[in-house]
C-alpha cells in the first residue's frame, strides 16, 4: 500500500460539500434582492444537514461548518435588514461569499486542510500523519481555496462592471463568461486535479526517494 493512499479520495465528495454555496448562488440569482435571505436560509439548512450527517458518521466536515456559519449570518442580516441591505447582499454579499469561503480554505490549508477530512474517510489511520499525506492535502486544500476565491472574484467583477455600465444593455457576453464559463471551467479542472494530483505526488516522492 502506498504511503498516502489518497488515490482513493473521491473529488465528487469534495464537490458535494460546495452544493449549499452553489444552491445559494443560483437561487439568489433567480429571486433577486428580496430573496437573498431565503436563499441563504436554504443553504444554511442544507449545511446543517451535512453537519448533522457528519457527526453521525465521523465528525463534521470543516467546509460544512464554514458554510453553516456564513449562510446563517447572511440569512439573519437579510431578514432583519431593510431593502437597502437586501440590495447590498444581492449585489455584493452574494458574490463575496465565494471570496470569503475561498480565502478561509486557503488560510487554513497549512494547519487544517479541509480535504484531509475527506481523504481520511478512505485512508487507513496509520497514514494520516505521513509527510506525503499532509503535503498532498495541503496542496489540494490550497488549490480549492484559490479556485473558489477566483470564482467569487469573477462574480464580484460582474457586479463592478454592471455598476459602471454606460448604456442600458448589460454586457451579456462578459457576464456569461464570468458567471458561467469561469466557474464551470474551474470546477471541472479542480475535479480533474483532485483526481490526478495524489498519484503524481506519490510518483514524485517515490522518484525522489530512489535517487536520494
Amino acid at each position: 500500500m502506498s504511503d498516502s493512499s489518497t488515490k482513493n479520495l473521491n473529488p465528487l465528495s469534495i464537490f458535494a460539500g460546495f452544493i449549499p454555496w452553489i444552491v445559494f448562488t443560483l437561487v439568489a440569482q433567480r429571486l433577486a434582492a428580496d430573496g437573498v435571505a431565503w436563499s441563504a436560509l436554504l443553504a444554511a439548512v442544507m449545511s446543517l444537514v451535512f453537519v448533522i450527517y457528519g457527526r453521525r458518521t465521523s465528525s463534521p466536515i470543516q467546509l460544512d461548518i464554514y458554510s453553516l456559519v456564513l449562510f446563517t449570518v447572511i440569512a439573519v442580516v437579510g431578514f432583519i435588514g431593510d431593502h437597502r441591505v437586501d440590495q447590498w447582499l444581492y449585489e455584493w454579499g452574494r458574490p463575496l461569499v465565494g471570496v470569503v469561503l475561498g480565502l478561509a480554505l486557503l488560510a487554513t490549508s497549512s494547519v487544517r486542510p479541509f480535504t484531509a477530512e475527506y481523504a481520511k474517510q478512505s485512508t487507513p489511520r496509520e497514514y494520516w500523519d505521513s509527510p506525503l499525506f499532509r503535503r498532498i492535502n495541503l496542496v489540494l486544500s490550497a488549490t480549492w481555496g484559490v479556485a473558489i476565491a477566483v470564482m467569487g472574484a469573477a462574480a464580484v467583477l460582474v457586479t463592478v462592471l454592471d455598476a459602471h455600465a454606460t448604456g442600458t444593455d448589460s454586457p451579456y457576453l462578459i457576464d456569461f463568461l464570468l458567471n458561467w464559463v469561469v466557474p464551470i471551467g474551474l470546477i471541472v479542472w479542480m475535479i480533474h486535479f483532485t483526481n490526478t494530483y495524489p498519484d503524481r505526488a506519490e510518483r514524485n516522492a517515490e522518484a525522489s526517494s530512489t535517487t536520494a
